[in-house]
């Protein structure tokens, strides 16, 4: 199974995402680090990426999760998914992923970007990532969770809503950064 957490930016699909996978013994990727090196400056620059610049990106990480599930090796994996187009792409022909979403109220968001520093990411691009939100849909099955509260009460929720359980593991899942 692919655990995918879905939301906009500052919503915490890292942060939670790193822990779900920690406590599965499951391997994480950050949907970020399969960005083309064009679509990191245009979102550096202030620009808003539009769904042509989407389409490598989503396909990148169509082939990291076709390999996983091939593989029979469980992962978790963090990336926005705002649109229904974007998630049907991800998600539609792969039965053994599942879709978390996370929620948050713009103020909680603007908050929690102007906070972070170091990020090609900045606060001044949420207002085009709100614009493009479409929220699951009940026909989507997605566990919608708000992002609210800490991160270990929301891992909880996702381990309990999808009935989740630990596999067997050497050591802790390896972060997988970029592996396309």
């Amino acid at each position: 199974m692919i655990v995918v957490i879905g939301g906009v930016s500052g919503t915490g699909k890292t942060t939670v995402g790193t822990l779900l996978a920690s406590r599965l013994n499951w391997e994480f990727a950050d949907g970020d680090a399969f960005h083309p090196a064009a679509n990191i400056a245009k979102m550096r620059s202030g620009q808003a990426l539009t769904d042509a610049d989407r389409q490598p990106w989503l396909a990148a990480i169509g082939r990291w999760m076709d390999q996983r599930i091939a593989a029979g090796q469980p992962a978790v994996l963090a990336c926005s998914l705002l649109k229904r187009g974007y998630r049907g792409l991800l998600l539609d022909s792969r039965p053994a992923a599942r879709l978390v979403f996370l929620t948050a109220s713009r103020e909680l968001l603007h908050a929690r970007l102007a906070a972070r520093h170091g990020h090609f990411f900045s606060a001044r691009l949420l207002g085009s990532q709100l614009a493009d939100l479409e929220l699951p849909a009940p026909a989507e099955d997605a566990l919608v969770l708000s992002a609210a509260g800490p991160p270990a009460r929301i891992v909880a929720e996702i381990i309990s809503g999808l009935r989740l359980t630990a596999t067997a593991a050497p050591g802790p899942p390896r972060a997988r950064d970029n592996d396309r």
